[in-house]
């Protein structure tokens, strides 16, 4: 679920508390979360409405000067089921922080070894080789690094994003660089002296 920097805006501010979108399926969930470049969205309820549910009043709740602006941008796909999303607010992403953390104790370390050696009982090895190339080759693609490492791209991807989950790494416009954090994690690692 994509949010305008504006929309992000008014969440923080706690004018923007509602969402509308046409999916043929929700792509998130009640209670759930979805991750921004301003923070963690929180996701309240998510329900099936009729257009002609939208009062003025939900209009302006989701950032819009009236109703027809929100029913003009919603379109009239009625093929896909419109939904109404309560937003409850926005948080601070806790990768931030903990990307910025380079003071790894040896439990931190401890338990960064316990995820790798679980995530990679195929392949041991294969985490530290991907801070490893990252390291080596920031804000350099995607495919480029899967291919050194002898990865599908898509696979590549989705464990970059385990090691961003853990605060190791960040991606970019192009490619990814280590974090504070992913820097102390490969030396007390021995993945970089």
């Amino acid at each position: 679920m994509l949010f305008r920097q504006a929309v992000l805006e008014g969440i923080a501010e706690g004018r923007i508390t509602l969402a509308f979108r046409r999916w043929s399926r929700p792509s998130v969930r009640a209670g759930g979360a979805v991750r921004t470049a301003a923070g963690v969205v929180r996701i309240g309820s998510i329900d099936v409405i009729e257009p002609g549910d939208i009062t003025p009043a939900d209009a302006r709740k989701a950032g819009y000067d009236d109703l027809a602006a929100l029913v003009g941008e919603l379109g009239t796909d009625g093929e896909k089921p419109l939904y109404r999303i309560t937003l409850t607010g926005i948080e601070a992403d806790r990768r931030v922080a903990l990307r910025m953390n380079a003071r790894l104790d040896a439990a931190e370390i401890a338990e960064l070894e316990r995820h790798f050696a679980r995530w990679e009982k195929a392949q041991p090895g294969y985490f530290p080789a991907i801070l490893k190339a990252i390291d080596d080759h920031p804000e350099v693609p995607a495919a480029v690094l899967a291919e050194s490492l002898k990865v599908e791209k898509l696979r590549f991807k989705q464990d970059v994003r385990k090691l961003k989950e853990l605060g190791l790494t960040e991606s970019l416009a192009t490619g990814y660089r280590l974090s504070a954090r992913g820097e102390a994690a490969i030396r007390r690692l021995g993945i970089r002296p």
